[in-house]
């Protein structure tokens, strides 16, 4: 029996730094770009006199010498390791210390032991319900969310306990839970098991967090900002005039569909996180990303371009189509299409989903660190590559993306000068700059760039307009041309 609370309560919310930190590959400045909202958003429920703080470990020194009454923390695959040793060591000196998060929800039973508390699922419903208990000294051992889930009259996220300095962009926002997809290789379906698996805030309450959120930039951290097809138009619509800049993801189809895409840019889009994943229509179907089966890849960069909005491209290797063409492939696509930026994964079968399974039943699986579930590294059989020549062309992948004679190949494929400029300038200063970004974290002056990426994001007219409709041309006609809260 826990002992009940009649005074505010010691709270401390902790995201712990992911393994990629004390990696080769680590780079700050991509972890210092959003403050983590989960926690931000739970603490929205404490009482008003209690005393909370969020230490993410990306951005800040965590010590563990203090005393609070009530630990949180949040379990990545990658940060699990530490989570737990973090975990052991509050219990240890008597604080109540709940785990949740996407990892936690796929392995409850890894994580049960280094708990008091396990929360399964989005913690919107259930994170209050602890509370009582807890202050009541009467917690349960698993809360798990199912059915009720909604995002109205949930409260304004603690934005008070950010330390904007220390971020990028501090002005992300989520008003979105889950995706209407069901891709195998996605978290998704097992986080949100046994409830919804999308759904949206109200429009008025979104637009209401927007208004409170200082400057102009904005970053949507939705998996699918354009998912609901009646929610993102009446959003886009009253976000027109409020002369914002913004940067959300989406995916293939619903950038084709209608005009959504267009509503989006007239209320402040200026990049979208986009997943191709592959250009193999095999892979696709194997994955069951029918989203993407059938759709025009080159009409979806089109239609971005000539909208002026800037394209991040997701890009999975390693799929059982891919032979060692695939790397060359996609690079030589994402450069000739202009892709501004490009994000490169090694297919990596996550606990809980169905690729994970499928891997497991096959007897494919060459490892169970789950510091090496990073996406850089191979931890299955390939089918059509060996471990070796699929880690040694991601590798290859990201440095030819990223030279500078492929950075202008790339900024080239655009019709003005003016967009070629700004293609060249995002991309080299997202990957080129690394020594610069390094000064500025360390300095804690991230604030002083949010201007320069406020210019670089601002519009740039097309040289025509983009088509309302996509072009017919299908992804398995061009194979031959082509031949990645506790929530």
């Amino acid at each position: 029996m826990s002992p009940s609370f009649n005074r505010p309560l010691r709270v401390k919310l902790i995201l712990p730094a992911l393994t990629e930190a004390t990696s080769p590959y680590w780079r700050p400045v991509k972890y210092s770009l959003f403050p983590p909202l989960g926690l931000a958003t739970l603490a929205a429920y404490l009482d008003p006199d209690d005393r909370a703080v969020i230490v993410d470990e990306h951005v800040e020194k965590l010590t563990t010498d203090d005393c609070p009454d009530l630990v949180i923390i949040q379990v990545y695959i990658t940060n699990a390791y530490r989570a737990y040793r973090l975990a052991d060591h509050y219990r240890a000196k008597g604080a109540f210390v709940a785990l949740g998060g996407l990892h936690v929800t796929s392995l409850p039973g890894e994580a049960a032991p280094h708990a008091d508390a396990i929360f399964l699922g989005p913690g919107e419903q259930t994170f209050p319900q602890f509370l009582e208990d807890f202050r009541a000294g009467r917690p349960q051992k698993l809360y798990r969310s199912t059915s009720g889930r909604t995002l109205e009259r949930v409260p304004p996220i603690r934005r008070d306990l950010i330390r904007r300095a220390n971020y990028l962009v501090p002005n992300s926002i989520v008003v979105t839970r889950g995706c209407p997809q069901h891709c195998d290789f996605c978290y998704k379906d097992a986080f949100f098991e046994g409830g919804r698996t999308f759904y949206t805030q109200r429009v008025d309450e979104a637009l209401a967090e927007i208004d409170r959120l200082p400057g102009r930039h904005l970053y949507f951290l939705d998996d699918h900002l354009l998912g609901d097809r009646r929610f993102a138009p009446a959003l886009f619509e009253g976000m027109r005039g409020m002369n914002r800049l913004f940067q959300g993801a989406a995916t293939v189809d619903s950038i084709l569909r209608g005009n959504l895409i267009e509503k989006a840019a007239e209320a402040g889009l200026r990049s979208i996180f986009v997943g191709f994943e592959t250009l193999s229509p095999a892979n696709l179907a194997s994955s069951n990303k029918v989203q993407n089966l059938g759709r025009d890849y080159k009409a979806v960069t089109d239609r971005l371009h000539g909208l002026g909005i800037m394209i991040n491209g997701s890009f999975v290797f390693g799929m059982d189509d891919d032979d060692e063409g695939v790397f060359r492939r996609t690079v030589d696509w994402a450069m000739d299409h202009g892709v501004t930026t490009a994000t490169f994964h090694i297919q990596t079968p996550y606990p809980g989903t169905r690729l994970y399974q499928q891997m497991v039943k096959a007897g494919r699986l060459t490892s169970s660190n789950w510091d090496e579930y990073d996406t850089r590294s191979v931890v299955f059989r390939p089918a059509r590559l060996s471990p070796e020549a699929l880690k040694r062309g991601y590798d290859w992948a990201y440095k030819e993306f990223y030279r500078w004679p492929s950075i202008a190949r790339a900024s080239l494929s655009h019709g003005t000068l003016k967009h070629q400029a700004k293609h060249f300038f995002y991309a080299a200063g997202w990957k080129k700059l690394e020594p610069l970004w390094d000064v500025v974290i360390r300095a804690r002056q991230l604030r002083i760039m949010t201007p320069l990426l406020e210019a670089v994001l601002s519009k740039v007219t097309g040289s025509k307009q983009a088509a309302t409709t996509p072009l017919t041309l299908t992804l398995s006609q061009r194979e031959g041309e082509s031949a990645g809260a506790l929530h």
